[in-house]
């Protein structure tokens, strides 16, 4: 089974090609992190409430996606709540990116080619090889939009981090992703941890938005 962070790579996919879909860098990190986070509560190894989020068992997993963070969780002895570790753990988000990428290539799922423009500058695609896995992460997910079953929750926790991102106004058209919002915000409402993770990345999001644009 691919991790959430590895999902939402797939996601992120563009085309064919190994292209990404802009979305601003900050909401991927975030929602990276996030990702890493619930993955963790999904493994029994963190919790949270409505004020903290916690380790409740330290143990490595000896996953290389996994364990960085919750090493990081759990040699903090102060209590922090969901908004702090999903902005701290965004500053990881380079090193899960590159590893759930990895992994990626390695399940023979994409494959890493370096381009060269004009020569001289290097730029990085990952091409599908295996279409089978892109095309069933983003049909289960958007069969989860348009129907009434109750998702599994991990379909829960990466609906709520595509929707923290913004990314379902690129892969719905303007008139889907209108009839897909109750039941979007319905979905998210499903998960206590899930909600704190994706109320903290669009926090962070609004808070920088804030700071870059300020009112007067």
């Amino acid at each position: 089974m691919l991790s959430i962070a590895e999902e939402i790579m797939l996601l992120l996919l563009e085309d064919e090609e190994g292209r990404f879909i802009h979305v601003p860098e900050l909401s991927v990190r975030c929602v990276l992190s996030g990702a890493v986070l619930m993955e963790l509560a999904l493994k029994n190894k963190v919790d949270t409430d409505l004020e903290k989020l916690f380790v409740i068992n330290s143990e490595p997993l000896g996953d290389k996606l996994l364990d960085p963070t919750l090493a990081k969780l759990a040699a903090t002895e102060e209590t922090k709540d969901a908004r702090y570790w999903v902005e701290h753990c965004a500053t990881d988000a380079d090193q899960i990116r590159t590893q759930a990428l990895t992994s990626l290539c390695e399940a023979g799922v994409l494959e890493k080619k370096d381009d060269r423009f004009l020569w001289v500058f290097k730029t990085r695609r990952y091409p599908i090889r295996d279409g089978k896995v892109d095309r069933e992460v983003k049909h289960r997910i958007m069969s989860i939009l348009f129907s009434d079953e109750i998702p599994e929750p991990r379909d829960i926790i990466i609906v709520g981090l595509v929707d923290a991102c913004g990314l379902f106004r690129h892969l719905l058209s303007e008139r889907e992703h209108k009839g897909a919002r109750e039941r979007i915000k319905m979905i998210r409402r499903m998960d206590l941890i899930g909600q704190a993770v994706t109320s903290s990345v669009r926090e962070i999001e609004a808070s920088l938005a804030l700071a870059l644009h300020p009112p007067f």
